[in-house]
């Protein structure tokens, strides 16, 4: 019987981190999810409620109390997956994009320490376990951030554009190690959490005429964790539909 693959997963209470964890466990994966919010009983899969961890990455000092946890529940000390898919777009009144006039210092911290700091604070202090699993690392990034988008605030989009470039960075500094970074930046997916407008992005922005499926991303991420692409690391795929072009 093949050996239990692990993986963990931030940011899984909904739409693509849904997505992620059924396909993952329909390949026989054990999955471990983070989210700020308690086990919600909309993840409706085998294990969902033993297997999640509340934490709010926002919080710094807590990395140390999570890495904790995950490490007691990896029962040979080997991680075969870091997804990092939790994100935060903070909105103004009536859900208005904020940008560099309408951000404090306290929303830019908010999402850089969600989006950017825990990512790579995850990142080193699982390494040993990575190392020992030979695992691989995805990034979640955004189309935002390589151009301006009408409803991704500044700090969202900033924050995903670093993480582009702390993907490099960390596939440079883990790669010698066996282990893999990458990133997936999708554009318009289906989701619950849809700007009202999008449809209009659709029609003139995106060659495919059409929103993403959370199941598409989630089989990139798949693919990326998996040794398909055991000769990828660096990379930013875009999920969008040609809408970066």
């Amino acid at each position: 019987m093949p050996e239990t693959r692990y993986m963990l997963l931030t940011g899984a209470s909904r739409g693509i981190g849904h997505a992620t964890v059924k396909l993952f466990q329909a390949h026989g994966w054990h999955i471990l999810t983070v989210s700020r919010q308690p086990f919600s009983e909309a993840c409706r899969w085998p294990s969902a409620r033993a297997s999640h961890v509340q934490a709010d990455l926002a919080d710094l000092d807590g990395i140390d109390a999570l890495v904790a946890e995950v490490r007691s529940r990896l029962p040979n000390g080997q991680l075969h997956a870091l997804v990092n898919n939790a994100g935060i777009s903070p909105k103004g009144d009536n859900g208005a994009r904020l940008g560099v006039l309408a951000s404090d210092a306290q929303t830019w911290t908010r999402v850089l320490n969600v989006n950017l700091l825990s990512t790579a604070l995850l990142g080193r202090a699982l390494f040993p376990e990575l190392v020992a699993g030979q695992g691989a690392i995805v990034n979640v990034t955004s189309i935002a951030g390589s151009r301006v988008h009408p409803f991704a605030g500044v700090a969202y989009a900033a924050s995903k554009a670093a993480l582009a470039a702390l993907t490099r960075e960390m596939a440079h500094e883990f790669g010698p190690h066996g282990v893999r970074v990458n990133a997936i930046a999708p554009g318009e997916i289906e989701t619950s959490i849809l700007s009202p407008g999008t449809s209009d992005i659709i029609e003139h922005d995106v060659p495919m005429r059409r929103l993403g499926d959370p199941a598409e991303v989630a089989s990139t991420i798949h693919f990326l964790c998996t040794s398909a692409s055991s000769y990828i690391n660096g990379a930013e795929i875009h999920i969008n539909g040609g809408q970066h072009v």
